[in-house]
C-alpha cells in the first residue's frame, strides 16, 4: 500500500480493507512503520515502535472488534500494557516497565487495534505542550517548531500528520482536546467514569482524568466509544448510555436543541479574534439547522479555580514520582526532573490534608456554578482554545524561575475553556472547524451535562458534514514528505 493512500483513510476505513481482505493487518503494521519512518524525524511524534507488532505480527492475537488490525499508538501516560516501558515522559522513570494490563489497554486489544508503539508526552501529562527533556519536543504538523499541544500531543501530531490513524488520549485539564484544537483533529473527552480506570486505580486525577482517542474522523470517535464505555468488574460507578451504539447515533440527527455560545475569556487572556468569529460562525451553522441558539455567557473564576486546582491535582504528586523512582533506582531532583515539575514536587511535600479538602470545596463551588449553565442549556458552544498554537519554549515544564502557582496560572491562560469539563466531570469535543490567517487550525469546543455524548456526537456529525475539514493535508503529512 502506498503511503499517500494509507494516510488517506481514517480508522474503520483501514479495517473496512482488513475485513474486505484487501490488505491484511500485517500489511498495514509495515505501512504505518514507514509512514512513521518518514513523517517522525520532522514531528517526532513516536518514542518507540514495538518490532514484534510489525514485522513480527500474529494476527492471530488481534481482537475482532471494529477496529481489526488498524496500527495505534498508546501515549506513554497511562499506557499500562504489561510488560511494555510506559516511561511518563521523564528521566525519572526511564525504563520504568507496567507490571499489569489496564482494563483500558485490554479494551483497545479487544476493539481490534495494533499497538504498536507509544507516543510523547510531556513530563507527567501536566503541561499542555508536548515538549521534554527525554525525547524533545513534538512539533505540530501545521508548522515545525509550534506546539502539537499537550499533553496527548504525540498521539494527534501522529494522527495529524498520517502515521496513524488513530492513537490512545488522556485527558486531566484539556489534554484530548487541547493538542486535537491546535493540530486540526477531533478530541472527545467523555463523562466522568465513562470509561475505566481500573484495575490498579477507581479513578485518576482524583475524577478529572478520562482516557480516550485522538482521532481525525467523528465516526471514529463514535465507534471507539462503544468499544471503551463498557463497565468493569469493580468500577465505582455505572454511567447510563443510550440504548442505541454510539456509531448509529453518531449519523442521526439531532431533534432541536438549546445551545449556548460564549466567547468571553474565562481568566485574563483575552481571545483570539478569529478564534471568536470561529464560534459565532459555528453558532449560525447550528441555528440555521433548526437548533435553539443564543449567546451566553457561563459563571466561573478561571484564576480562583485553577489556585485551588494547584492543591487538588499534586496533592500526593510527590509520593507517586516516589514511588516510581524507588522502582528505577533514582529519586526526584533536579537532575531526573524538569524545572517546572520539581516546582510542582516540592509544592506537593508541603500540602496537608486540609489543603486539599479545601481545594475539593473550590471545585465543588465551581462545578455548581459551571453546572447551572445546564438548566438553560443543552449544549455549550464556544473556543477550545484561546489562541491557535504557539513556537515552543512558551508553556513547557522546563521553564525556570517560576513557583509552582506562577507556571500554573501562566500555561493555564491558552487552555482556559478545556478546564471547566475536567471539574465538571461533563464530555466535551473539540472540532477543528476553521482555519487562522497564520495557517493554523482553529478548534471549537462543543460540551453538554454528564452522559450526554450523544448529543456532542449527533452535533458533530452535522458539523463535520456543513464544515467540512477532511480535505486540509498540513506540510508535515506523509503524503507530502513522500512527494
Amino acid at each position: 500500500m502506498r503511503l499517500e493512500e494509507y494516510a488517506g483513510f481514517d480508522a474503520l476505513g483501514l479495517a473496512e480493507l482488513v475485513a474486505r481482505r484487501e490488505v491484511t493487518a500485517k500489511e498495514l503494521a509495515e505501512t504505518a512503520a514507514r509512514a512513521i519512518e518518514v513523517a517522525n524525524p520532522a514531528v517526532n511524534a513516536v518514542v518507540e515502535t514495538y518490532r514484534d507488532r510489525i514485522e513480527g505480527l500474529d494476527e492471530k492475537t488481534l481482537g475482532e472488534g471494529p477496529f481489526r488490525g488498524v496500527p495505534f499508538l498508546m501515549k506513554d501516560v497511562l499506557g499500562h500494557e504489561k510488560g511494555r516501558l510506559c516511561e511518563w515522559g521523564s528521566r525519572l522513570c526511564k525504563g520504568l516497565v507496567t507490571e499489569v494490563d489496564s482494563h483500558l489497554c485490554e479494551l483497545f486489544r479487544k476493539s481490534g487495534v495494533n499497538i504498536l508503539g507509544r507516543s510523547n508526552a510531556p513530563e507527567f501529562s501536566m503541561s499542555a505542550t508536548t515538549e521534554n527533556a527525554l525525547y524533545g519536543n513534538t512539533s505540530n504538523p501545521w508548522r515545525k517548531g509550534y506546539s502539537a499541544g499537550g499533553s496527548t500531543g504525540g498521539g494527534q501530531a501522529a494522527v495529524t500528520a498520517g502515521m496513524v490513524p488513530m492513537a490512545h488520549g488522556s485527558d486531566i485539564g484539556g489534554s484530548i482536546r487541547i493538542p486535537a484544537g491546535w493540530c486540526g483533529g477531533v478530541g472527545l473527552k467523555p463523562t466522568r467514569g465513562r470509561i475505566s480506570a481500573g484495575p490498579s486505580l477507581d479513578e485518576g486525577g482524583f475524577g478529572m482524568t478520562m482516557n480516550f482517542v485522538q482521532v481525525q474522523t467523528v465516526r471514529d470517535a463514535a465507534a471507539m466509544l462503544d468499544c471503551l464505555a463498557v463497565p468493569q468488574a469493580g468500577d465505582p460507578f455505572l454511567v447510563p448510555r443510550p440504548a442505541e451504539p454510539y456509531a448509529a447515533i453518531a449519523r442521526k440527527e439531532a431533534s432541536p436543541l438549546r445551545i449556548g455560545w460564549s466567547v468571553k475569556p474565562l481568566m485574563d487572556a483575552p481571545v483570539d479574534p478569529e478564534v471568536a468569529a470561529a464560534v459565532k460562525a459555528t453558532a449560525k451553522v447550528l441555528a440555521d439547522m433548526g437548533h435553539h441558539v443564543e449567546e451566553d455567557d457561563p459563571v466561573y473564576d478561571g484564576v480562583a479555580s485553577i489556585t485551588s486546582l494547584l492543591d487538588f491535582w499534586f496533592f500526593g504528586f510527590d509520593v507517586r514520582l516516589e514511588a516510581y523512582g524507588e522502582r528505577v533506582g533514582r529519586k526526584p531532583g533536579p537532575d531526573t526532573l524538569e524545572p517546572a515539575t520539581l516546582a510542582l514536587y516540592e509544592h506537593a511535600r508541603g500540602l496537608k490534608a486540609a489543603h486539599f479538602f479545601a481545594a475539593n470545596a473550590a471545585n465543588n463551588r465551581a462545578r455548581r456554578s459551571l453546572g447551572a449553565y445546564w438548566g438553560r442549556h443543552d449544549v455549550w458552544l464556544g473556543p477550545t482554545l484561546a489562541q491557535v498554537a504557539e513556537p515552543h519554549g512558551r508553556y513547557n515544564l522546563g521553564l525556570s524561575g517560576l513557583s509552582a502557582l506562577e507556571y500554573i496560572l501562566v500555561t493555564s491562560r491558552p487552555v482556559q475553556f478545556t478546564v471547566p469539563h475536567n471539574i465538571m466531570g461533563t464530555p466535551a469535543m473539540s472540532l477543528p472547524l476553521a482555519m487562522h490567517s497564520s495557517g493554523l487550525p482553529i478548534g471549537v469546543q462543543i460540551a453538554g451535562p454528564p452522559a450526554t455524548e450523544h448529543n456532542l456526537l449527533m452535533l458533530a456529525g452535522a458539523l463535520e458534514q456543513a464544515m467540512p475539514w477532511k480535505d486540509r493535508v498540513p506540510p508535515l503529512h506523509v503524503s507530502r514528505l513522500t512527494a
